[in-house]
């Protein structure tokens, strides 16, 4: 008997066609909350958390090609046979992944702040500091920010890292994100996109959105865009960093939904 997929957690709002958003590193399906709000007044919006975040599934392994499956099974689960695909950061390289892996489910692909490139490692500070919180001193948020601190100086990052901290059935702070799969994994999770056996480009319509102030996206990544989405244009949101929907999100949603309609 063949073993049932696990399914990613996921929130679904809206009717009309479907539009799926997945969130990026240390993320979960409520930070697009600000894109699927909107939307979800003219398409059926499914906003998933990754496997090792929010409330899914935790594994010790995160390579594209698994992360681009997870999503896949939870579109067979919904009998979605084709959507719009939006991810951003880390959320961006899995919707790549898929669009590579079935094409003809992905009507358009949407990919914020992100390339199909590796990047050298840089969230170890992050991820040092997550896991030295000793959990139980933290009986309100701000104690768990007084420890993050001296590894995070920006506040507003730290305030969206500790929004994976909540009660547990005890009363107690936990993550609910799987901080040691994430640190285990996170040399796969900073590989490139690349296609696998019997893959080919994807020739769909795609559009990658940069932050005008984000070095995520560089004149550098792109021969190597071009050669997995040739059928690629790239829209720059000025004065936005790499989180891009959450500091201009007027003018990201504006972007979407014209890239959608267009």
């Amino acid at each position: 008997m063949t073993k049932q997929p696990e399914i990613l957690n996921y929130k679904q709002t809206g009717t009309g066609e479907h539009l799926v958003l997945i969130h990026g590193l240390f993320g979960s399906l409520e930070n697009l909350n600000m894109v699927a709000k909107p939307l979800s007044k003219t398409y059926c919006v499914t906003s998933v958390d990754v496997r090792n975040h929010g409330d899914s599934f935790h594994a010790s392994s995160m390579k594209y090609s698994e992360l681009a499956q997870d999503i896949i099974n939870l579109l067979d689960h919904l009998n979605i046979e084709t959507c719009l695909l939006l991810g951003h950061s880390m959320g961006g390289k899995i919707a790549m992944q898929v669009a590579l892996a079935q094409p003809e489910r992905i009507r358009k692909l949407l990919i914020a702040d992100i390339a199909p490139v590796s990047y050298p490692p840089h969230h170890l500070k992050i991820i040092t500091g997550l896991q030295a919180i000793d959990l139980s001193q933290v009986f309100k948020r701000k104690d768990a920010d007084e420890q993050l601190a001296p590894f995070v100086d920006n506040l507003g990052i730290r305030q969206f890292l500790l929004r994976n901290l909540a009660l547990n059935s005890h009363g107690e702070f936990a993550f609910k994100c799987s901080l040691s799969n994430i640190s285990l994994c996170y040399p796969q999770i900073m590989q490139a996109n690349e296609l696998t056996a019997n893959q080919v480009p994807y020739n769909g319509e795609t559009l990658f959105i940069k932050g005008g102030i984000s070095d995520y996206i560089l004149p550098g990544h792109r021969e190597a865009i071009l050669a997995l989405f040739p059928n690629s244009k790239a829209k720059i949101i000025q004065g936005a960093g790499h989180w891009l929907h959450a500091e201009k999100t007027l003018a990201f949603n504006k972007i979407v939904i014209d890239f959608i309609k267009s």
